[in-house]
């Protein structure tokens, strides 16, 4: 059964704005290009090279004045193509995937999908500017990426060790059994390799052990020089460490400025109630939703308030006399630290700014 196709309209005259809509892949980016009076102009694929996003950009323009393009995937297969076209002045709006019902009416294609991300920008249905990673955020993105890999690495050789230490001499054993975690991988990592494959095999994986816990605190003072660098003022904060503060800052993109307000920024991270009210019932649910990683630094910097700062002792006793259980005090509290996160988050003004003298 052949899929269904766009049809193709009249090329407008060139003074007519037209909308890009794109939907993105690994290899390949097929865009469409619709009339602001919803017409639907035509389609076409290109690969994803900086040769490509140029010829994509030209295209489209051919049609008429380009000013908007809803891309889809900005943060992951749409990045680069949204940094191209943010470059030629061009507003890009993050455009989601079309719901279930459309795509039973409609079908499933690229070019369908790519002209139903035009179509949302047409509509008003897509409003949400896209997180730009041209930045320290960017920076810290992939800090962060290599040290989650080396710290599950090092978790890995650990439990390795460990494993091994079971079938060697049990005089050796007994020696090694009761030593912490840095003393056993000290210890090992000075073995001599005569002792037989199981000991040589000890060896190699605590000198991995070291070479991984160097890398891990290497990347740790790097990405607590790249949140000093941006924002010092976290680090300030009670209960706010540089792996919450880079996670926070890099789920807010180096555009924060996109956010609103602090309500926008505590549903970014999961923690604004959401309202689930019918009829004469009134009542708000728990957010599942939002960046996962944000909701988990904000549940850490909460948790450590709870054992050192008097402030949030003092609430939750009072509104554990109240009645509310710890999960339900937590809740509240990780939305009143996202709010003041946001002011810190936020890019100064001029008027913030010190004057450089």
């Amino acid at each position: 059964m052949p899929q269904p196709t766009l049809p193709t309209q009249h090329v407008p005259d060139l003074a007519e704005d037209v909308i890009l809509g794109v939907d993105t892949h690994k290899d390949i980016h097929v865009a469409a290009v619709i009339t602001t009076l919803g017409a639907s102009l035509a389609h076409q694929e290109f690969p994803t090279t900086a040769v490509g996003y140029r010829q994509l950009i030209t295209w489209a323009r051919s049609f008429g004045v380009l000013r908007r393009a809803g891309v889809e995937c900005t943060g992951s297969y749409g990045a680069a193509l949204t940094r191209a076209l943010s470059r030629e002045g061009i507003d890009v709006v993050e455009v989601n995937q079309p719901d279930r019902a459309t795509r039973r009416k409609r079908g499933k294609t690229d070019a369908i999908d790519a002209d139903a991300a035009a179509r949302a920008v047409l509509s008003g249905r897509a409003t949400v500017t896209p997180k730009t990673a041209d930045g320290p955020a960017a920076d810290m993105r992939v800090l962060r990426l290599a040290k989650e890999s080396a710290i599950k690495a090092r978790t890995q050789a650990m439990n390795q060790l460990k494993a091994v230490l079971l079938d060697i001499d049990p005089d050796l054993r007994d020696l090694l059994t009761g030593l912490t975690n840095p003393a056993l991988v000290a210890t090992c990592a000075a073995l001599v390799d005569e002792r037989g494959e199981a000991v040589f095999t000890m060896r190699l994986l605590a000198i991995r052990i070291q070479h991984l816990s160097a890398e891990v605190k290497e990347l740790t003072r790097r990405t607590t020089l790249a949140v000093r660098s941006c924002r010092p003022q976290m680090l300030d904060l009670v209960g706010v460490g540089p792996d919450s503060a880079a996670v926070l800052l890099i789920a807010a993109g180096d555009n924060p400025d996109r956010l609103t307000d602090e309500a926008s920024f505590a549903a970014l991270c999961g923690v604004s109630p959401v309202e689930q009210s019918s009829g004469k019932t009134q009542r708000r649910r728990l957010n599942r939703g939002g960046n996962r990683q944000a909701n988990a630094a904000l549940y850490r910097i909460v948790m450590t308030r709870i054992r050192w700062d008097e402030r949030t002792q003092a609430y939750l006793q009072r509104r554990t006399a109240e009645g509310m259980s710890k999960r339900e005090i937590i809740r509240c509290l990780k939305r009143y630290v996202a709010r003041e996160l946001y002011r810190h988050i936020q890019p100064p003004t001029a008027a913030q700014r010190p004057s450089a003298t």
